[in-house]
């Protein structure tokens, strides 16, 4: 098999947490390969393990049973090689945007080059979410959006092999929220990074996956099925809205959510 086929391994990953009310099971029987330059989104109801699963590959949780590797080495805890960008863009107010990722920047880059190579790193990532212009403003002086673009920009200043993201736009308007996505799908065509996403947006996940991992319900939630999404690329959301592929994918998405909502019984068989 190549190896690219198998950048990020998943294997037979178990979670478990220690509560007030006992042990908490959040996820079973994780088995799952992502290919390098893939962008695989993860989606299923609230409390079925979706952030729990990122923060595993992000090496924020250890798993209690199974392995995690990334580029066939373990992952044992987090790295800048598997960036995360939250659904809060964790800037510091004092800041200006240009100084948030410069942060990151000099952490990873700054033992080995000048402070004029890590400014033009810093420089390069803000333009190439479309924040030149705004280098120099505080965090309260950008609307939600830009916020959330500077926090995209710091994860990719790091250059990572893998780019995490948890509802990166869960929190903003339906406009801001469209228009970040079309530049999120520019950006990873422009980098080819490998990406895991987080979402509840069935529109979101068939738009930008190449495939969409649906998870069971919680607790012990594991993998209940696997979309592979075959749009072409580049993608234009009011083309595929009248494409019968995309409403397709999007049924079946829908129908799984929706069986596993009607149905949760069945999570427990």
């Amino acid at each position: 098999m190549d190896t690219d086929s198998k950048f990020i391994e998943v294997q037979n990953a178990e979670m478990t947490f220690n509560t007030r009310k006992g042990v908490f099971h959040a996820l079973r029987d994780i088995n799952l390969t992502v290919k390098k330059g893939e962008f695989i989104t993860l989606i299923g109801h609230s409390g079925c393990g979706k952030s729990t699963l990122l923060n595993l590959i992000a090496g924020l949780l250890t798993a209690t049973d199974g392995t995690l590797l990334c580029a066939n080495r373990e992952i044992a805890g987090p790295s800048p090689e598997r960036a995360v960008v939250f659904q809060n863009h964790s800037l510091l107010p004092w800041l200006t945007c240009h100084e948030n990722v410069y942060l990151a920047v000099e952490r990873v880059f700054g033992s080995n080059e000048s402070k004029d190579q890590l400014k033009a790193r810093t420089r390069a990532a803000l333009a190439l979410v479309g924040l030149a212009h705004a280098e120099h403003k505080r965090p309260h002086e950008i609307s939600g959006g830009m916020k959330q673009r500077v926090g995209i920009a710091r994860a990719l200043s790091m250059e990572p092999k893998v780019l995490l993201m948890d509802e990166p736009f869960g929190a903003l308007d339906a406009l801001t929220r469209a228009h970040l996505q079309d530049e999120l799908l520019k950006i990873v065509a422009k980098t080819h990074s490998t990406v895991v996403m987080v979402t509840h947006d069935v529109d979101e996940a068939v738009l930008l996956s190449d495939r969409i991992v649906m998870m069971t319900n919680g607790p012990a939630a594991t993998i209940g099925d696997i979309l592979a999404v075959r749009l072409p690329r580049p993608r234009d959301r009011v083309a595929l809205a009248e494409d019968p592929l995309y409403t397709e994918y999007r049924r079946s998405v829908l129908e799984f959510l929706y069986h596993r909502q009607a149905h949760p019984a069945k999570e427990a068989a």
